[in-house]
């Protein structure tokens, strides 16, 4: 056997083996740790829910995440929703406020009186904090939600050389609703998540609500795609929705998507256990293309609970909204907001308690 033959052989068995190293997209698996009580986002004025994370440039970790005040009642996150800005020195924090990056701004604007649900990210050199914003007359109800803010929803995104800002606004949505009134997304667009492809695109995941059922709420609600070869738009729209399921017409939401190994994932949150055999839960889905997306082999990442690093377990109402701080292109903890509202009390009690967790990844 020659030098030739040899190095053509060695070269084989080091695919082979790179090829075995990386797992297929059916068969990942998101493991979650016990938590440290100091990895908890929560305050005794306001309602503490989404957080994204991103490591800066400053080697410090942020926090861009949703409050807004508890005398308001929880269902005024569509109305006063305000998005905020906490650092750490570490990943699993603890974080601290450090200052307000998208107040309200007037209601002339699209985004004027709301900033919610925000999904931070890193490209070619610059911050961009993508959002959920609307407008409207202001008004809150303890008891109901607004219905002109939550159909004014639309997505946005604001951008900064720095993770402490200044932030440039823009004066129209990156989404807007489409103008059919048969679209799936007529009647809003909501909560997006981003990534960047390999070949230096965009692609975005996008809540959407049509106008097909009837009454003021519309639906169904579905999730969409759309593309762009910019972070900043303009995106095109794919029709076809995506984390569907036959048994509900509002399956899945808050997902959150990345890029890992040459396949696309999602955490979405289970509404009714249309994907996993829990009920409410999150559940894991892969895809090969960003477009078509089917949940993996094991979906099932959590119940609505915490297990603490002291053993103790906390049962939750809610466990949504997640978002990942990814190094080195690895997951390695899990932000999701949470809240102890009792039932006793109606879903969305008064006096409940949120906050946002973040939770170490295996």
């Amino acid at each position: 056997m020659n030098r030739a033959t040899i190095y053509i052989l060695f070269v084989i068995m080091l695919s082979v083996c790179a090829r075995c190293t990386v797992k297929e997209p059916a068969d990942m698996r998101l493991t979650l740790q016990p938590v440290d009580e100091c990895s908890v986002l929560q305050s005794p004025e306001y309602y503490t829910w989404g957080g994204s994370p991103i490591k800066g440039t400053d080697g410090k970790y942020h926090l861009y995440y949703s409050r807004w005040k508890k005398e308001h009642g929880f269902l005024a996150w569509v109305t006063h929703s305000e998005i905020a800005h906490a650092v750490a020195d570490a990943a699993g924090g603890p974080y601290v406020f450090n200052d307000l990056v998208l107040p309200a701004r007037g209601s002339k604007y699209w985004d004027g009186l709301t900033t919610h649900n925000p999904t931070i990210h890193y490209f070619d050199g610059k911050y961009y904090l993508y959002y959920m914003g609307t407008t409207g007359e202001g008004e809150y109800r303890k008891d109901r939600l607004n219905v002109v803010h939550r159909n004014n929803q639309r997505i946005g995104v604001a951008v900064a050389e720095s993770p402490y800002g200044p932030w440039e606004r823009f004066d129209k949505p990156l989404i807007d609703v489409s103008p059919d009134s048969l679209a799936h997304d007529a009647l809003m667009v909501s909560n997006p998540s981003i990534l960047q492809k390999s070949d230096g695109t965009y692609l975005m995941v996008y809540k959407a609500v049509g106008k097909k059922n009837p009454g003021v709420w519309g639906g169904p609600v579905v999730h969409l795609c759309a593309t762009s070869k910019s972070p900043v738009g303009p995106f095109e729209k794919y029709p076809d929705p995506i984390f569907t399921s036959a048994d509900s017409p509002f399956p899945a939401e808050d997902p959150y998507i990345w890029c890992q190994e040459g396949a696309y994932y999602a955490i979405v949150k289970d509404m009714h256990g249309s994907f996993t055999d829990a009920g409410r839960s999150l559940a894991l889905f892969c895809s090969s293309d960003g477009l078509d997306w089917k949940p993996v082999k094991q979906p099932l990442v959590s119940v609505p609970e915490i297990r603490w690093k002291d053993g103790n377990l906390m049962k939750l109402q809610h466990l949504e909204r997640p978002q990942l701080l990814i190094e080195d292109g690895e997951p390695i903890m899990l932000f999701l907001a949470a809240d102890t509202l009792s039932k006793d009390l109606g879903e969305y009690a008064e006096n409940g308690h949120s906050f946002n967790v973040h939770i170490p990844l295996k």
